[in-house]
């Protein structure tokens, strides 16, 4: 016998229940997963930072004549291994998530014996590229985009599907495709390493890149849901940074965070379709400030791969101007939040006018930033 059968009060209450749970609306995966990488983000951090000192994964402020106590670094690792745990979950596991994983876990990996180890630099480009094509080979590539220069030069489409070789065991790879996705994966890299010259700033600019993605993708022009949601997830990871590198750092998230978040924007570019001017207007302070440095070191007759770290970055010469870390971060942040919203609603050739506007603005910067007499002095009393 049934115990309702013999319990009518509780079958009314029941049945009430079950009707008030049938019309109350499930939570979006889209909203309670990257809340909870939020959350599982900021629990995370907060056992790093108690956990790295006992096992002496401490950072080494003499390098860059800082006279502070060392703290924990590089705590970019526990974003890589977050990301990991729900990209194993939430992706179907097939040849090129298979790729995407080994790739983000080589770069864990080898960046974080950099942090501790320094690498030379030729060997960590080399990482670089065996990464990017462990991408491509697991078949996120580019085989075309949009031409902004069209009706100027060339067609509406530039594609990058020829030639291409035939493998039997990842098909066909077109070179043009190879050659732009090593470029691009490894210059969204090294813009957002370059770039982490201040606790914080790429945190924040990780999190408005990863919002824009996941808002462009659920837009009609890319609908992937799919693809937002592992957007917004890693949103969700680089804000819990924020609680931690942000204002007064208590850790840093190292190259190894730095170049994972880089790495992740570049990649979902490609899954996005090529939307490289959307990515570009995001990230266009990293890439245009990388793209400056590199022309100003060439210019003074030195390699491209080795600096100053002082007065090169537009951070650090704003640093030297006076300005406050938060003031500058809150420079870099509006840029890439202005840029990066409006690009959601232009069209290619508007992204590009929009691109040429960043770069004017970035080329002001450089010269308003431009070190004086006092900033040489200031720069030799602390070298």
């Amino acid at each position: 016998m049934n115990i309702l059968d013999t319990c009518p009060e509780c079958e009314r209450r029941i049945v009430g229940i079950l009707g008030i749970l049938y019309h109350v609306p499930v939570p979006s995966p889209l909203s309670t997963i990257p809340l909870l990488a939020l959350i599982l983000s900021f629990f995370a951090h907060a056992i790093a930072l108690k956990v790295f000192p006992r096992l002496g994964l401490l950072d080494f402020p003499e390098r860059y004549g800082h006279k502070r106590g060392r703290i924990p670094y590089p705590v970019g690792i526990v974003s890589v291994l977050l990301f990991l745990a729900f990209y194993i979950v939430l992706s179907p596991w097939n040849i090129q998530s298979g790729m995407t994983a080994l790739a983000i876990l080589f770069l864990g990996i080898t960046s974080f014996i950099d942090d501790r180890k320094n690498l030379p630099p030729l060997l960590r480009i080399v990482i670089q590229i065996i990464i990017a094509l462990l991408i491509f080979l697991g078949g996120a590539r580019i085989f075309s985009f949009t031409n902004p220069l069209e009706g100027f030069l060339g067609g509406p489409i530039i594609k990058l599907d020829a030639p291409a070789i035939q493998t039997a065991l990842f098909g066909t790879l077109p070179l043009l495709s190879a050659i732009f996705t090593v470029f691009w994966i490894g210059l969204t890299i090294n813009a957002l390493n370059w770039f982490d010259g201040i606790p914080g700033q790429v945190s924040t600019l990780s999190t408005i890149g990863f919002l824009t993605i996941g808002l462009l993708s659920l837009s009609s022009r890319v609908n992937q849901p799919g693809l937002a949601l592992l957007a917004l997830t890693l949103a969700g990871i680089s804000a819990g940074c924020l609680f931690f590198d942000l204002q007064t750092a208590k850790m840093l998230i190292g190259d190894t965070g730095a170049m994972f978040f880089g790495l992740m924007l570049g990649l979902l570019t490609i899954y996005s379709g090529g939307k490289v001017a959307t990515a570009f207007l995001v990230l266009g302070v990293p890439l245009l400030d990388l793209a400056i440095v590199i022309v100003r070191r060439i210019a003074k007759g030195k390699s491209p791969l080795k600096g100053d770290a002082r007065d090169e970055h537009l951070h650090h010469r704003l640093l030297l101007k006076g300005w406050r870390r938060s003031s500058i971060i809150s420079l870099t942040a509006g840029i890439g939040t202005v840029f990066g919203i409006t690009a959601l609603f232009l069209n290619t050739s508007q992204k590009f006018l929009a691109a040429l506007l960043l770069f004017v603005l970035m080329l002001a910067l450089s010269i308003y930033s431009r070190p004086t007499a006092d900033a040489d002095l200031h720069l030799r009393k602390t070298a």
